[in-house]
C-alpha cells in the first residue's frame, strides 16, 4: 500500500472515530449534575442481585459479553506473539544461546530487593484476584500483578532463574485452559445473577491475564536478548594473530 493510500485510509478512520467520540461526549449528562442514568441502573442492579462489588456486577453480569470479548482479544494477542516470535528458538540454535543477565550486572541492593519483593508481589496478586468480588480489584488487575511479579527476577539479574520459574509451554496451556473455563462458567450461568460465580470468573480471568502477560513478556525478552547478543562486538584476534594463525586460515 502506498503512503498516500495509507494516509487516506487513516484519515477516514480518524474522522469516523472523532465523529463518534464527539457524539458520545455531547450525549453525556452534565458534569456535576444530579442525573446519572448509567450509575443509577448499574448500582441498582448490583444491589438487587446482592453483589457486594458493583464493579464486579457490571463486569461479569451486566456487560459479561464485553468481558468475554476482552478475554478473547488478550488470548489472540498472546497467541499471535508466540507464533510470530517462535523463530527465536531456531535463531538461537544458529547464532548461539541468548545472553543471560548475570548478578554482576546489577547491584547487591537491587538483587536483594527483587528477591524480597517477589513473594510479596505474588501474594498481593493472589489477594487482589481472590477478593475482587468484595473489594476493588479482580481478575484483570490481579492477573497483571501476577504476570509482572514473576519478572522481578529479571530485574534482580537472575534470568536463568526466571526461565526456570516460567516454562512458557506450561503457561501457554494454562492460558488456554483458563480462557476455556471462563467461557464455560459464563455460558453455564447465562441469565442468572453474577453473585455466586464472580469468584470463579475472577480466578479464570486472573489466570488467563497473568499467563498472557508472562507469554508476551517472555517472548519479547527472548527476542530482545537475542538481538543484543547478535549486535555485541565479537572479540578480535590476539596480538600477533594473522590470517593463518592457529592453522584455521585459508591458504591464499
Amino acid at each position: 500500500m502506498r503512503p498516500r493510500t495509507r494516509l487516506t485510509v487513516f484519515g477516514f478512520g480518524a474522522a469516523g472515530t472523532a465523529a463518534l467520540f464527539t457524539a458520545g461526549t455531547l450525549g453525556l449528562p452534565e458534569f456535576g449534575g444530579s442525573l446519572h442514568p448509567y450509575a443509577d441502573r448499574a448500582v441498582a442492579q448490583a444491589v438487587r442481585q446482592g453483589t457486594p462489588n458493583a464493579v464486579a456486577s457490571v463486569t461479569f453480569d451486566q456487560r459479561a459479553f464485553d468481558t468475554l470479548g476482552e478475554e478473547v482479544v488478550l488470548l489472540a494477542a498472546a497467541v499471535a506473539a508466540v507464533v510470530l516470535l517462535r523463530a527465536v528458538r531456531r535463531e538461537e540454535e544458529d547464532e548461539g544461546a541468548a545472553p543471560r543477565r548475570g548478578p554482576a550486572e546489577v547491584s547487591d541492593a537491587l538483587r536483594i530487593v527483587g528477591y524480597l519483593l517477589l513473594p510479596l508481589t505474588l501474594l498481593t496478586g493472589v489477594y487482589v484476584v481472590a477478593h475482587g468480588h468484595q473489594s476493588p480489584g479482580g481478575g484483570f488487575q490481579g492477573g497483571v500483578v501476577l504476570g509482572t511479579a514473576i519478572h522481578l527476577l529479571y530485574l534482580a539479574g537472575d534470568y536463568p532463574a526466571l526461565r526456570r520459574l516460567r516454562p512458557l509451554p506450561v503457561f501457554e496451556a494454562a492460558e488456554a485452559a483458563a480462557a476455556a473455563a471462563f467461557v464455560v462458567v459464563a455460558l453455564a450461568a447465562a441469565g442468572a445473577a453474577a453473585t455466586g460465580r464472580v469468584p470463579a470468573l475472577n480466578t479464570a480471568v486472573g489466570v488467563e491475564v497473568g499467563c498472557a502477560l508472562v507469554l508476551l513478556l517472555g517472548k519479547f525478552f527472548d527476542q530482545a536478548l537475542l538481538v543484543r547478543e547478535q549486535h555485541r562486538p565479537k572479540p578480535g584476534p590476539g596480538p600477533g594473530a594473522g590470517p593463518g594463525a592457529g592453522g584455521g586460515g585459508e591458504a591464499r
